[in-house]
């Protein structure tokens, strides 16, 4: 089922049950356009249906990783009658979706930064499961100095990172290395830049090799929890664990591990 994109904008390449996903507008910073922000929603509304990709790693050419919201683009919506307003409130809407795919998305999603992630860059980091990066890599949440704070890069970054070290980013602007970022847990890990797609690929088929079933039910419920009440989240995630045991993949895991053999996943 897994085919290449027709685009230009976002390339597709997909082996061993990892689709990688690579943004490829290096003229526009791999900026999120509206039509960027379609070839991904597209891309991630696809792969979610798809039983052949089992991870996703999302990659991008050139010395940035994203730059953000397009700003030339936006400007121009600016002579339009209403200044820009339903331009603005589509471009934001559109944007929130494709976070909230990421988020929703059954399949584990990486994030492999080799450049600098902006703004809305930094929210797409930020909004990927996992996330490795070059030792080179830098992020920031710079829209403070450009008179637009970075609200909506907010809600990803705050779920990520703790708060005094989201509000640092968010009011001072600067950018920061990947070593910060990996303290901070904006980053799992950060490598040499030529080792970088080798260990991403390596962590994608490592966790590929699992049941795509316990993944779902575990990436689901991980965001879940995150948002309930303690009591609440134990509730649910006891529930979780009791529907678990009784599926066919867990019944197998166990009964390989007491057999000390490799399972043999259904993912049901």
């Amino acid at each position: 089922m897994v085919d290449h994109l027709d685009s230009t904008l976002l390339l597709s390449d997909y082996a061993d049950g990892v689709l990688r996903l690579t943004l490829n507008d290096g003229k526009r910073r791999n900026a999120l356009s509206s039509a960027m922000l379609a070839e991904l929603s597209s891309a991630f509304t696809r792969s979610a249906e798809d039983p052949q990709v089992r991870v996703i790693v999302l990659a991008a050419n050139g010395p940035v990783f994203c730059s953000g919201h397009d700003l030339k683009e936006m400007t121009a919506a600016r002579a339009e009658a209403d200044k820009g307003q339903a331009a603005f409130q589509r471009l934001f809407a559109a944007c929130a979706d494709v976070m909230q795919l990421i988020v929703r998305n059954p399949k584990p999603v990486i994030a492999e930064v080799a450049g600098v992630a902006t703004a809305a860059g930094c929210q797409l980091v930020a909004s990927c499961d996992l996330a490795m990066a070059a030792n080179t890599a830098k992020f920031a949440t710079p829209g403070v100095n450009l008179g637009l704070f970075c609200s909506t890069p907010m809600v990803a970054l705050s779920r990520n990172v703790s708060r005094k070290h989201a509000m640092e980013m968010l009011l001072a602007g600067d950018m920061i290395d990947s070593d910060r970022a990996q303290q901070m847990g904006l980053i799992n890990r950060a490598f040499e830049c030529d080792a970088l797609t080798d260990q991403t690929m390596a962590l994608a088929k490592k966790i590929a090799s699992k049941s795509t079933m316990t993944l779902a039910v575990g990436k689901r419920a991980f965001y879940e929890q995150a948002e309930m009440p303690l009591t609440e989240a134990y509730a649910y995630a006891s529930q979780v664990m009791v529907d678990n045991m009784l599926t066919r993949d867990a019944e197998e895991g166990i009964d390989a591990f007491f057999g000390k053999r490799p399972p043999q996943w259904n993912d049901q």
